[in-house]
């Protein structure tokens, strides 16, 4: 692969189809049917350049990092802190501004109980502006992935603070207005996602953290929708914290990163405690690490990182710019297609917000899973169920939809296969 990022035009299909041989699963066959894969929201597909580095890794560095004095621990050690380096700079981080998780789910979590173990006094009295307690609140939206959101009804409940909650229009675009008037005095964190994982738009989040930070509330950012497919700056954005899944950007599974700027990171008490993460131990008390070593506990994830970084620097390669506008242009294309469907509703299709190739729709009178299934049926991989955002759907009035996602790799005669397929499906069950 030889693209490079000097211009934002969009991919073109010659690009698109050269990149599409560096993954091996797109060449694979599905009920008979070439493997159409439009679900890249919920997992993304892995080129050789990431599985060739988690195996070298494995194959020639394989030792436990920040332990041990000897040659290969230290190369292997080495490569970890480089994969912290190369993600880091990726979404515009500092280094020591990058905690290795397991995934997002966790690393929202991870702030979630740092804030919990503040609240009880842990953090010593540099951490008081961590603290929460009755009288003050943590505001999120109608639209969250459910781990942007129980996380915090978890949090509420521990320490007595309110959860507030921005709703949706009628469309699904968030109600700013009635976001700026709950964004008050008593507001200690806002929680929201980049881009929906349901609507594919990418929210005006600026107006959310100008908002916050006016108040003195801290920002959390679900980047998960936005980081493998958005060019990404954390500290132009000015959010405090952000989160990202592996998995979703080209790299493997059990690998997520959370974004914490310094100066909150060294007054957050740690969630997770055990080996790895200490300095002095003895058996009553122990000190801690300064981070990010202080949040990463027992044995990391040294392969799923190495891994990770490679799939970054791919994402480099190819130019965030360009995939971006790239996948601009097949989320227009896939909204446009399927809306012109008799019967088919696209979940936000009325909001008038620039959006990533993500597409999600109803049928009255046939479930998303039906339609799932007579998809899988021509070859083609889709997403069904509510995505874990049951609000965002109650308010829709759908219990759920069928989501359609693409990627760097994905084609535009692909994104019209699957609009021809939704609507010979409408037409097999109307005859049945």
């Amino acid at each position: 692969m030889d693209i490079r990022t000097a211009t934002a035009a969009a991919l073109t299909d010659q690009e698109v189809l050269r990149l599409r041989e560096d993954f091996p699963i797109l060449q694979s066959e599905v009920n008979g049917h070439p493997l159409v894969y439009l679900d890249s929201g919920a997992t993304s597909q892995r080129p050789f350049a990431v599985l060739d580095a988690e195996r070298e890794f494995a194959t020639t560095l394989n030792a436990a990092v920040h332990r041990g004095a000897h040659t290969l621990a230290a190369e292997a050690t080495v490569a970890f802190e480089d994969a912290r380096a190369a993600l880091a700079e990726f979404i515009g981080a500092d280094e020591n501004e990058v905690v290795w998780t397991s995934n997002a789910t966790e690393a929202v979590n991870l702030v979630a109980y740092s804030l919990s173990n503040a609240s009880a006094g842990r953090g010593g009295p540099e951490a008081d502006r961590l603290r929460l307690g009755p009288g003050d609140e943590i505001v999120t939206t109608e639209m969250e992935h459910h781990a942007n959101l129980i996380p915090w009804q978890e949090l509420a409940a521990r320490t007595g603070a309110t959860l507030r909650v921005v709703p949706l229009d009628d469309d699904g675009a968030l109600r700013l207005d009635v976001a700026a008037e709950l964004i008050g005095e008593r507001t200690r964190l806002v929680a929201v996602t980049h881009v929906s994982n349901v609507l594919g738009v990418i929210n005006p989040v600026e107006q959310l953290i100008a908002a916050a930070h006016a108040v003195g509330a801290l920002v959390l950012l679900d980047a998960c929708q936005s980081a493998p497919h958005l060019p990404l700056d954390v500290h132009a954005l000015g959010v405090d914290f952000a989160v990202l899944s592996g998995h979703k950007m080209l790299g493997p599974t059990g690998i997520g990163a959370l974004y914490g700027r310094r100066e909150l990171l060294e007054i957050m008490p740690p969630f997770l405690t055990g080996g790895s993460m200490i300095t002095t131990v003895t058996a009553t008390e122990a000190e801690y690490l300064p981070p990010p070593q202080r949040f990463e506990a027992g044995t990391q994830r040294v392969s799923q990182a190495v891994a990770l970084a490679a799939a970054v620097r791919y994402l480099q390669d190819v130019g965030m710019p360009r995939i971006a506008a790239h996948e601009a242009e097949l989320g227009a294309r896939l909204v446009a297609g399927l809306s012109a469907i008799d019967g088919v509703r696209v979940l936000g299709a009325g909001i008038d917000l620039p959006r990533v190739g993500l597409a999600s729709f109803d049928i009255p009178g046939i479930h998303a899973h039906d339609v799932g299934q007579v998809l899988d049926d021509a070859g083609i991989a889709v997403r069904v169920g509510h995505h874990c955002a049951q609000p965002l759907h109650r308010r829709l009035g759908v219990t759920s939809s069928t989501r359609a996602s693409t990627y760097l790799y994905t084609t535009g005669d692909e994104v019209d296969q699957v609009i021809d397929a939704v609507a010979r499906t409408i037409d097999f069950f109307r005859r049945a």
